[in-house]
């Protein structure tokens, strides 16, 4: 699915619904720090207006989507908690290339952003699938099909925008990347932990 060398067990669905709380709000944050990346590549490529556009819509999406998780948490009597660093996430951006071209710091940028994306998407496929609160398989189940069209918007960008560069190949190392480093993960009730 989505090109990953390592599907999450189901298993760790089991972890996240027996703290739903805590999924919940790791959940929220990662969805205002998807629509904070979607700003910052507006911000940083403001050249590209096709670029541009995608991104706002997506910032607004995902913003909607916090808000969401947000109003599901306030229904059942949680709290939001304080937004936690995302080891993930970091491991994956120490991946991204340094001391480059600047159209080589964006085309890893978007794939950056697509590996996440895809990760996410993985993810709320198993919790969709495999948790037994109906209500959070179905919330699940539309987010998968949103987080699937985000991943390959960022990786139709960077393959639109990379001239000179050899982006499969580039992908196909995040992807390698990526399926080492998830072998670490899939332990707590985070949306990448």
């Amino acid at each position: 699915m989505l090109g990953l060398k390592l599907l999450t067990d189901p298993r760790w669905a089991n972890i996240a619904e027996g703290n739903l709380e805590e999924i919940l709000t790791d959940h929220a944050w990662c969805e205002q720090k998807a629509a904070a990346n979607a700003l910052y590549i507006i911000t940083n490529n403001s050249e590209h207006i096709e670029l541009v556009q995608k991104m706002a819509e997506i910032a607004i999406e995902e913003m909607e989507h916090f808000t969401m998780v947000v109003d599901i948490i306030k229904q059942r009597g949680y709290t939001l908690g304080r937004e936690k660093r995302d080891d993930y996430v970091g491991q994956l951006a120490k991946f991204a290339k340094k001391n480059c071209s600047r159209m080589e710091a964006f085309i890893d940028r978007m794939l950056f952003a697509a590996m996440i994306e895809a990760r996410s998407c993985e993810r709320f496929r198993v919790l969709s699938k495999n948790i037994k609160d109906a209500e959070l398989a179905k919330f699940y189940h539309d987010l998968m099909v949103s987080e699937a069209t985000h991943y390959t918007t960022f990786l139709g960008f960077a393959r639109k925008y990379g001239e000179g560069i050899d982006v499969d190949k580039r992908w196909a190392e995040w992807l390698e990347f990526e399926g080492e480093l998830i072998q670490s993960y899939g332990k707590t009730g985070a949306v990448h932990g």
